[in-house]
């Protein structure tokens, strides 16, 4: 099985830390040049200091934000000569834990402008770039949220839904350059994020830590979280020859979540 990903150009969106950090490194492993953007200046210094030896380079990037997207863009195409093979739209946050009827305008804003703005304005950067090299991928990821309602999480389980509405509509718009693009959709994710997520809901339904853990888990048929490194293995696999033919499909990385609740 071919996965050989030598000397690709890549871009990860929040790749600096968590999911994002993982995706990184297995397009290293995989043998990818690899540009990652964050909005944290620690997390970005962390991570150059876990590749110091790999092709990464590296911008302070809000995805939100189209000047600063349209510059990352610029300096990649001028550095990279127009290349382009692979995007992740990683970068995404968890939103507000709350009843719909206690979310704030606000709240929803920076959710959907993250998770479905930012997406955007990435890939309508990235096409040019990819049709030039006559095909790539892009994998946007969405989560187990964007097929199953979720109660407390409105916002980010419609802006999941939506980061899905792009994925198969630019799929049908984007095949005949070759370019494939796809979703991944985590599920119950060890890690901090996680972690906070847990604790949100926790509080709100007014249940301890770990009575909440055990909840979500008995909601997984395989009953266990899913690692960094599962989602970015998927990744890896639909962006390789292996994958070549993989293109408008939402791919769950979850152990099989029944629901969310």
């Amino acid at each position: 099985m071919d996965l050989n990903l030598k000397d690709k150009k890549v871009i990860v969106t929040a790749g600096a830390q968590g999911i994002g950090l993982a995706i990184t490194a297995a397009f290293v492993e995989a043998g990818a040049q690899v540009h990652i953007c964050d909005v944290s200046d620690d997390f970005l210094d962390g991570a150059r200091k876990q590749f110091a030896s790999a092709p990464v380079s590296y911008s302070r990037t809000d995805v939100t934000d189209e000047k600063q997207v349209d510059a990352m863009f610029a300096e990649l195409s001028k550095k990279w000569n127009g290349q382009l093979d692979v995007l992740v739209n990683n970068a995404g946050i968890a939103g507000p834990t709350l009843p719909v009827e206690e979310v704030d305008l606000p709240a929803w804003d920076q959710t959907i402008a993250v998770n479905l703005t930012g997406p955007f304005l990435c890939a309508r950067r990235a096409v040019p770039m990819l049709k030039k090299n006559r095909g790539g991928s892009i994998v946007n990821i969405s989560s187990v949220a964007g097929r199953l309602g979720f109660a407390l999480r409105t916002p980010y389980s419609a802006s999941k839904y939506g980061v899905i509405g792009l994925t198969e509509s630019w799929a049908i718009e984007l095949g005949p350059s070759n370019i494939r693009v796809n979703a991944v959709l985590p599920g119950v994710v060890a890690g901090a994020r996680q972690e906070r997520v847990i604790a949100a809901k926790a509080a709100a339904f007014g249940i301890s830590h770990e009575e909440m853990r055990e909840r979500a888990l008995s909601k997984v048929s395989m009953r266990k979280m899913v690692t960094a490194e599962d989602i970015a293995n998927q990744i890896i696999f639909i962006c390789s020859p292996a994958g070549a033919s993989i293109s408008g499909r939402s791919l769950s990385v979850c152990g099989n979540v029944e629901t969310l609740g």
